[in-house]
């Protein structure tokens, strides 16, 4: 999952003050602090957070400062008495907001990787705060005037490309976040933005609790099916939470996902599974069912300020999609295929446990261990053995090696203690072009698990790619959640944890790749985003990669052709399962944002839909309701968790166009317009636009259909 310009609202992505008397003033103010998340970076490569003297006290202040500076700079170019240009309007907010983006990287840190009881009270206490300073920029009257002129001017005689792209972006934003509003609805528009900034902290921070607070210890009588590295990390776990000679299952996917899928132990397998699906929902004070009611409420309120039915349909009018109705057409479309498949997928689970004497009707904590019995009597694939050739350092260099073949890059480890971090476990690389040895920029890897960092897997920039202010080159970071192997051992993951570290990638190689002048052209359509990771996955299972890159941990030789075929063989296995919890969770999100809020009951109205949905028993959403937190934790995903299908057609359909290429996936020809119209532009030209140049025609549902082996639909 993306976070650009950390936590830094898609309201604006402003820029800089024409003042340099007070320019210089506020520099000299910042320079003389000794706060370290307001001091300028230094260091090597244009300059680097100081990950390694960032400390939880400094937060308050540094974030009281830099609103401060970035209103200040906001109010020199509202207050502006010349006629409004692109130049001394536009550009200006474009530059302003350095030292508050700066601050932010290092609130996402502590927020994201590094969260503590004590940041959690700063962080609760500052929501509120932020979000009226985000209200005081995209509600200055002044400030919009400006920017309204320009736009209307470039309606009558347009700018550049790029410059009219900036232009409809800001001014759009502006408008969805209610510029054009009288007096008392901005008021009331900044009331709620207010309340909902605290109640997604809250969100968060009742999530992290349980995942932090539910762990399952075992004995040595209760490992039967686990692996030797899996017993060695719970071990490890165990004995670091004071807890020596037990084993730890954390309340993590990483943790759960694996002992789900091997434990004998059904009744752990119960616990566990029942600790996972209901984070959040524990009916106590960290319980989130009532504050996601406050939410619904507060967001229809809002978008029916702006004249708006409901919050779907404003917040998907500048997404692919364009409207709910075209998102819930697509989501429709894959529905039956998918469950009917989960059907047969529980059939054939039945009968294993059936012939086995087992006596068991298949429930959701089943699925994962009797549909790896189905994959071995079907596939003869026992994925266990498939782990121990995926090592997570062969596959990180395995990604290195697809980035030089596609975009050109190199990774070069950087000099421990050159770039500071924020954690020993966090490691660096310089990303350098391979023929003109030019510096594009660091990439940062955040790979384990650990107390107060949050589950699941995503990348982050913390400086993006620009030149219109002199260039800006990268810093990116991937962060991922593998369960910390215990002293010299190899982390070995799950064919699907290798999908998804592939996946986060792709999103690093989208920012190293930028090639915009621009800071606002950075942003991304949330539909459209997924797709370039998603399509990055795609190499993991190509033959460059398999043969020189999957290598088993101890012995050093090639993954067997023989379970490479067998690998192949069961790709569309389990796709009933994966396709129902991710559809179904994407489904209620659009479905709880179309629905009247005004006394819903979360828990009533998420077990009525999934009926009226004929959700199979056997499984449930990927992210129940009361832990979503792509949509209750923020507003990025909101009516928006479609978007990965959305982006899967993209994907499947220009898989096709690389394996029908001259040369595969590692056709030069195709690869290159891959990184000229799909990687290099960003958001600097409407992502259709962008697909159609690279395929020649808008992609085709068939496409993922014929991927995810589901009959294809009759065309009407």
């Amino acid at each position: 999952m993306i976070k650009l310009r950390v936590m830094v609202v898609a309201l604006i992505l402003v820029s800089a003050i024409s003042c340099k008397q007070k320019e210089k003033q506020d520099k000299t103010e910042v320079m003389e602090t000794t706060n370290t998340l307001l001091k300028d970076w230094e260091g090597p490569y244009g300059g680097v957070p100081a990950f390694d003297q960032m400390k939880v006290s400094d937060v308050k202040e540094a974030l009281e400062k830099g609103m401060e500076l970035h209103l200040a700079e906001i109010d020199a170019i509202a207050n502006q008495t010349s006629e409004p240009t692109f130049e001394n309007t536009i550009e200006e907010m474009e530059r302003a907001g350095k030292k508050i983006d700066d601050v932010f990287v290092y609130y996402g840190i502590f927020s994201s990787n590094m969260s503590s009881p004590e940041f959690r009270e700063i962080q609760k206490e500052m929501s509120p705060v932020l979000s009226e300073y985000r209200s005081k920029i995209s509600q200055n009257e002044k400030l919009f005037t400006r920017i309204k002129a320009v736009y209307e001017k470039s309606q009558k005689e347009p700018l550049a490309a790029d410059q009219q792209r900036v232009v409809d972006l800001i001014y759009k934003n502006f408008e969805m976040n209610g510029a054009n509003l009288d007096a008392e609805k901005k008021k009331r528009y900044a009331e709620i933005n207010k309340e909902l900034s605290a109640l997604y902290t809250q969100f968060s921070n009742n999530v992290l609790h349980d995942e932090e607070n539910y762990i399952t210890y075992l004995n040595k009588d209760q490992l039967g099916g686990l692996s030797e590295s899996m017993i060695k990390s719970a071990a490890k776990i165990a004995e670091d939470n004071g807890r020596t000679g037990e084993y730890a299952i954390t309340n993590t996917r990483s943790s759960m996902d694996p002992f789900l899928t091997f434990s004998t132990e059904r009744d752990l397998r119960e616990k566990v599974w029942k600790n996972y699906y209901s984070r959040g929902d524990n009916n106590d004070e960290f319980d989130n069912k009532k504050i996601i009611a406050d939410i619904l409420k507060l967001r229809r309120e809002r978008v029916q300020l702006l004249g708006y039915d409901n919050y779907a349909e404003w917040r998907l009018q500048d997404r692919m999609a364009k409207n709910p109705e075209n998102a819930m057409k697509l989501m429709d479309a894959v529905w039956p295929a998918a469950i009917g498949r989960v059907k047969e997928e529980v059939q054939d689970m039945q009968a294993i446990a059936d012939a086995n004497g087992d006596k068991i009707t298949i429930e959701p904590w089943d699925y994962r261990f009797y549909a790896e019995k189905v994959r071995k009597k079907k596939y003869d694939l026992n994925s266990e053995e498939v782990k121990q050739y995926l090592q997570l350092d062969k596959l990180r260099e395995a990604m290195f090696y697809v980035a030089g073949r596609l975009f050109n890059y190199d990774f070069t480890p950087v000099t421990e203690g050159t770039v500071p971090v924020f954690q020993q476990d966090v490691k660096v690389w310089e990303v350098t072009d391979k023929d003109t040895k030019a510096h594009i920029g660091l990439w940062y890897l955040d790979p384990y698990a650990r107390t107060g960092k949050r589950s699941g897997a995503w990348a982050t920039m913390y400086r993006s790619y620009s030149t219109f202010d002199g260039k800006e080159t990268v810093l990116a970071s991937n962060n991922s959640n593998f369960v910390k192997p215990a002293p010299g051992e190899a982390v070995l993951v799950s064919w699907d944890d290798a999908t998804t570290f592939f996946h986060e990638f792709g999103h690093a190689l989208h920012f190293f790749s930028s090639n915009v002048k621009y800071p606002t052209l950075n942003g991304g359509v949330r539909d459209y985003t997924e797709f370039q990771s998603q399509l990055l996955e795609r190499w993991l299972s190509t033959d460059e990669v398999i043969n020189q890159f999957l290598v088993h941990y101890k012995t050093g030789e090639v993954i067997p052709a023989g379970l490479v075929e067998k690998i192949k063989n069961a790709a569309t296995f389990n796709q009933g399962f994966s396709t129902t919890e991710y559809l179904a969770s994407a489904i209620m999100d659009m479905k709880f944002h179309l629905a009247d809020p005004s006394n819903i009951d979360v828990a009533e109205f998420e077990k009525n839909t999934l009926e009226e949905m004929n959700m199979p028993k056997e499984l449930v959403m990927r992210h129940r309701t009361p832990h979503f937190g792509h949509v209750f934790s923020s507003e990025g995903y909101a009516t928006a968790y479609y978007g990965y299908m959305w982006a899967d057609v993209l994907t499947a359909d220009a898989s096709e166009a690389f394996r029908d290429a001259p040369n595969g996936f590692y056709d030069k020809e195709l690869s290159a317009n891959l990184v000229k119209y799909l990687f290099a532009p960003r958001n600097s030209m409407d992502p259709a636009d962008a697909y159609k140049l690279f395929r020649g025609r808008d992609a085709e549902i068939e496409a993922l259909m014929r991927d995810r082996g589901f009959p294809i639909p009759k065309k009407e």
